[in-house]
């Protein structure tokens, strides 16, 4: 009886007329192997590449405003640290230290001196405190601002809506008729909307907005109303203060700090709004725009709840802390 081993025989591969033997095959393989195993490259090298992408492109005249992992492959070839190096090494050398350079945020310091004391009034609103004090049954916050500039774009051609295996298609092209400025206010706890349209924005036509409320119950016989508003000139000046104020003695203004419009919760409802009543635009006529806007408002209020606000006064002490190390961090750089 034959072994194994005796068993086995070559075998010869024909490619393009020639016989291959399997042997010479795997050798191949091998070589191949050892030419594609990853390289060794001195600890120094990747800290310098990692420095490198932890700094900005104009820091080595590259104009570029951040970098890629291919254009970071670039530079480090150019600059000669090595003359070959692939894009999967570099990419794993970055997510040791979970580096990203082609990613960015935006920030911004507070520049209002009250900043802490005005958002700390608004979340305690939230929280239905004034003051160190409850808020009565019959007190209610409303959060209102404007969202500007809604444009009426007539598509040249109609919307195809979805199809089995295919999206909705819009053209890309289109007229633009016209805008809107919707302005708006939210009943906070209660998930009561208010809203109109109106051709430009000021203190008349925020004015009538508020007139709209503040004349219907229960908010015409509340004790008090109170309004949280940023600091447009529709709602900020003296003279449209006043006249608010004078007209409604249970209406109470809360301003907003300087930049700080993530903590009026109508701008959360107009994200909605952006979403998934304006996106894709494609109206008829500026009638039609205002029956979406105000139509998707009478929608929502069938559906909505209260927004779960979680940001209290003790994440606001962490998040101004952290600002002001970075500030102080900033400033020590730039000495």
């Amino acid at each position: 009886m034959k072994s194994r081993a005796a068993l086995i025989r070559p075998v010869r591969l024909s490619a393009c007329g020639e016989n291959v033997s399997l042997k010479n095959v795997s050798l191949g393989l091998k070589n191949d192997l050892v030419r594609d195993a990853p390289r060794f490259f001195p600890r120094e090298i990747i800290v310098q590449v990692k420095a490198i992408a932890c700094e900005l492109p104009s820091t080595h005249q590259v104009p570029l405003s951040r970098w890629s992992i291919a254009d970071l492959g670039r530079e480090i070839r150019r600059s000669g640290l090595t003359a070959t190096i692939s894009d999967s090494t570099i990419w794993r050398w970055l997510h040791e230290d979970a580096i990203r350079p082609w990613r960015y945020r935006s920030w911004i310091f507070p520049r209002d001196p009250q900043f802490a004391e005005k958002a700390g009034r608004i979340l305690d609103l939230y929280e239905r405190v004034w003051q160190g004090h409850p808020l009565q049954d019959d007190e209610f916050v409303l959060s209102a601002d404007e969202k500007t500039s809604i444009q009426e774009r007539r598509r040249r051609h109609a919307t195809y809506p979805a199809q089995p295996s295919a999206p909705m298609k819009v053209e890309h092209e289109y007229i633009r008729c016209g805008a809107w400025a919707y302005i708006a206010a939210l009943d906070v706890h209660r998930a009561k909307l208010f809203g109109r349209c109106e051709r430009r924005t000021g203190i008349a036509a925020f004015g009538r907005l508020v007139d709209e409320v503040m004349c219907q119950p229960p908010y015409a016989t509340a004790r008090r109303v109170f309004w949280i508003v940023d600091n447009g000139s529709s709602h900020r000046g003296a003279r449209s203060i006043e006249r608010l104020q004078s007209r409604y003695a249970n209406l109470v203004l809360v301003h907003a700090p300087v930049h700080a419009s993530w903590l009026n919760q109508i701008e959360i409802y107009f994200s909605i709004l952006q979403r998934k009543a304006l996106r894709p635009n494609d109206f008829k006529s500026m009638e039609a725009l205002d029956e979406r806007l105000l139509g998707f408002q009478r929608y929502y209020e069938q559906i909505a709840k209260p927004f779960e606000w979680k940001f209290t006064r003790n994440d606001l002490s962490l998040v101004l802390n952290k600002i002001k190390l970075a500030h102080l961090t900033s400033a020590r750089l730039a000495a």
